[in-house]
């Protein structure tokens, strides 16, 4: 992928939403596109996001992997119902997520997740952290969260230490906004898509465990991939 000057997300810049507040304005601003799409750049390697823990998510949090994977499969109406919607308005919400070794539980959990969006339209890559393109733009630290929006809008995602969702600031200069979603097209370019990246490395993997004090570990065996 070509070489982008990515302009640096000075709070100064942007707006700050708080949690609810950024929530309404990325449904607002998903709804409002039409012939167009959104680019999510995940880079955070555990989340929370206790208000919006889906079934499935908080069976992993229990240590149940086998229902969580179950629970996955229960969504499949919904999935379907908002795909036929986002045809209706030809918009395309792509992800990119950037995957570390060992993988977290969440993580790997995810990943699964994701292979099943997938199937209902959402196009998603997988790209490692050792990757050139992710690399060498970290030297300085990790890529931010973001989600562009037709190259309108960038939000710059915040959460706290322990993966909870604190809100996001909100760009609309195109000066920042575009080199930023052209960057995260390039990694997808880049990525392999989750699909085979699931069958040909994840779905092998035995189940993630947690730890003794409850916190979520990646399993040992990981380490070998």
């Amino acid at each position: 992928m070509r070489d982008l000057d990515l302009p640096t997300l000075e709070p100064a810049q942007g707006s700050w939403l708080d949690n609810p507040a950024y929530r309404r304005d990325f449904r607002e601003r998903t709804a409002g596109i039409r012939d167009g799409g959104s680019w999510k750049l995940e880079r955070v390697q555990h989340f929370e996001e206790p208000a919006n823990r889906s079934p499935s998510r908080e069976a992993l949090r229990k240590g149940d992997w086998q229902a969580s994977l179950r629970l996955l499969e229960e969504r499949r109406e919904s999935l379907l119902s908002a795909w036929r919607e986002d045809q209706r308005r030809n918009y395309v919400f792509h992800r990119v997520r950037v995957v570390e070794w060992p993988l977290t539980p969440y993580v790997q959990w995810e990943l699964h997740s994701l292979r099943q969006q997938s199937a209902y339209g959402v196009p998603v890559r997988v790209i490692s952290d050792e990757a050139d393109a992710v690399r060498s733009r970290e030297t300085r630290g990790r890529l931010p969260e973001i989600v562009t929006h037709d190259g309108s809008a960038l939000h710059h995602v915040r959460y706290s230490e322990a993966g909870d969702p604190q809100g996001a600031y909100l760009f609309t200069d195109p000066a920042v906004v575009r080199p930023w979603e052209d960057y995260i097209k390039g990694l997808f370019e880049a990525g392999e898509d989750v699909r085979t990246y699931v069958e040909r490395v994840v779905a092998p993997l035995p189940p993630p465990r947690l730890t003794t004090a409850g916190t979520p570990a990646a399993d040992a065996e990981q380490r070998t991939r």
